[in-house]
């Protein structure tokens, strides 16, 4: 799958190629479930013939509520997503919520995700930078995709052109998000590859019940759409069990599911090039 990455940062993806998947649960519950779902999903993936990046989170820093589970411990957490990458020969993203965590993430996983209300956290984006991973960052719900450009050109200015951008929804009101997807286009024109983020654009945040809450039923249309739009990658939360999911369940898609929604991706891929 390295080479899968070579192949993107090299100018050389999807022109022919298949888009891209990140999957994986919103964060590291037990070490069982990350092995249980990177090894279904890479299953389908490898049958389809879809490039596969598995995804969790060691800690979740961005929490509604203060009783939110957060994780494990975060070296215990980096510990399960390496074994994870290396069991199942799959790169592995993660978000990071410091300059100070960047290094050390960086020491256990491939992909260092910027989360969306940190995209313009300079020391931040520099940090990640520096360690010479891919940098992942996800738009923030509050900015354009045209800004989105200013994070491409720090992270480049720090040495780094293995950059990713994310769209995952724009603020609509206090709780809800509505998805432009002119930003798809926008955004590859800063020539970086563009990543819809299925799952979170679903979200609907700051519930009075301090859950944020979503509307899974409309995976399906964000990721037709995203892909019709000329997304290079999909970005999918999932769990084998969604409504007990310690994070995120509300907008996650059930893991059985993600197959034959992948097969009628391929096919708008296959039509639209």
């Amino acid at each position: 799958m390295q080479s899968f990455l070579d192949d993107l940062f090299a100018g050389q993806a999807y022109e022919k190629d298949n888009f891209f998947l990140m999957a994986g649960p919103c964060v590291v519950e037990n070490e069982e479930l990350i092995m249980l779902i990177a090894d279904k999903v890479s299953g389908i993936c490898k049958r389809l013939g879809i490039p596969y990046i598995f995804k969790a989170s060691y800690r979740k820093a961005n929490r509604t509520s203060g009783n939110s589970f957060t994780g494990l411990g975060d070296e215990t957490a980096m510990q399960m997503l390496q074994r994870t990458g290396e069991k199942y020969a799959l790169p592995v993203v993660t978000d990071i919520h410091s300059p100070e965590e960047a290094a050390k993430a960086a020491s256990y996983v491939d992909v260092l995700q910027i989360p969306a209300f940190l995209c313009r956290q300079t020391d931040l984006l520099v940090a990640a930078a520096q360690t010479g991973k891919i940098v992942n960052v996800k738009k923030g719900q509050f900015v354009s995709g045209e800004a989105m450009k200013f994070a491409v050109d720090k992270i480049r200015k720090a040495g780094n052109d293995k950059v990713m951008l994310t769209e995952r929804g724009t603020t609509f009101g206090y709780q809800d998000l509505v998805v432009d997807y002119r930003n798809i286009p926008i955004m590859q024109s800063h020539g970086v590859p563009v990543v819809m983020d299925v799952t979170h654009s679903l979200q609907q945040p700051n519930q009075t019940s301090g859950v944020t809450g979503g509307n899974p039923q409309l995976i399906g249309t964000i990721a037709k759409a995203a892909i019709a739009a000329g997304a290079d990658g999909l970005f999918i939360e999932t769990h084998p069990e969604p409504a007990k999911a310690l994070s995120d369940g509300a907008n996650m898609l059930q893991l059985d599911l993600l197959e034959p929604l992948l097969e009628q991706l391929i096919r708008i891929r296959k039509a639209v090039k």
